[in-house]
């Protein structure tokens, strides 16, 4: 048995990666190297640990990267099972990470007008955390159940000898013997290509087709740090650079969908104190954070594709 990972230090630790692996092989490392980040904050997520739940959803979309990123190998029957198991967990965790990161914000929040030192019109967060309390509960209990046990069976066992690796057609021994670097430098440039068309015309998308980007430069962004140790070290300031500029919008996107979130959740809760607050996003604010992800996406562009392998 693997030892336990460290919560507080792994959380961006890259899988164990070499020059000379086949795409087979770094499927294998990066994706038991997520899994078992992933399992390692079982307990802490399931005693109802904000920061264990953090990281427990962080290593599931890194190991859903991972597949997406070998997926024309890995693609079957299986993995389409699979990523119907991982999709439930995932909203299991979504939610309760959803409703800590409007807690956190409610903490911070001052209606306008209100005196400071006093709590007179302060944010009324009891039903937030009741609604946190349910959410952890049906999250405690997944995580406990002989469906979470199996669904970790199951991709153990998929991810070391699944349908993927017994397949002997040509094509699909040459995907999984192809050098892991060449395919990966091949397959990031396709994504940056994708991510730069969806970002057109970025201050003009509606919030779904936003968070459809954030997702896409999220995906990008964590793809191309479970290939960090393919690439030779000469690539490591161009690598960088790009993450740089994926981070930025990262956080620009992410604040802009988390406040839409809070709006959403507020709506749903019939809180209208936090339409009158103060740390709301308002309109210049929003055209901030936009301008922000247009400019860096604009130096995106104009990068040279990275060099994997």
């Amino acid at each position: 048995m693997k030892p336990p990972v460290n919560v507080k230090t792994s959380i961006k630790q890259p899988p164990p990666l070499t020059t000379s692996m086949t795409c087979e092989a770094a499927f294998r490392a990066a994706a038991a190297h997520y899994l078992q980040q992933l399992t390692a904050r079982h307990e802490g997520t399931a005693a109802g640990d904000p920061a264990a739940l953090h990281a427990m959803r962080v290593a599931m979309t890194r190991l859903r990267t991972t597949i997406a990123l070998f997926s024309p190998m890995v693609e079957g029957d299986e993995q389409i099972r699979l990523a119907a198991e991982l999709k439930w967990l995932r909203a299991h965790l979504g939610i309760v990470r959803d409703l800590d990161v409007a807690l956190d914000r409610l903490a911070k929040i001052k209606p306008k007008g209100a005196v400071k030192g006093t709590v007179k019109g302060s944010i009324n967060d009891r039903p937030w955390k009741q609604e946190r309390a349910a959410c952890q509960r049906h999250l405690t209990r997944a995580l406990r159940s002989p469906r979470y046990r199996q669904l970790i069976k199951d991709i153990t066992a998929w991810i070391e000898s699944g349908d993927w690796s017994r397949k002997r057609n040509k094509m699909a021994v040459a995907q999984r013997t192809r050098p892991a670097g060449e395919y990966c430098a091949d397959t990031l440039q396709a994504w940056r290509k994708k991510l730069l068309k969806k970002s057109r015309n970025l201050e003009e998308l509606g919030t779904r087709k936003r968070h459809r980007v954030r997702l896409a430069n999220k995906r990008l962004s964590y793809a191309i740090e479970a290939a960090e140790q393919l690439a030779p070290p000469d690539e490591a300031p161009a690598r960088e650079t790009m993450l740089k500029l994926l981070r930025t919008t990262q956080k620009s996107l992410g604040q802009l969908n988390d406040d839409a979130r809070r709006r959403a959740l507020a709506a749903a809760f019939g809180e209208d104190q936090m339409n009158r607050s103060d740390l709301l996003l308002d309109g210049k604010q929003k055209k901030r954070l936009l301008g922000k992800a247009v400019k860096a996406y604009d130096g995106l562009g104009r990068l040279e594709p990275l060099k994997v392998g």
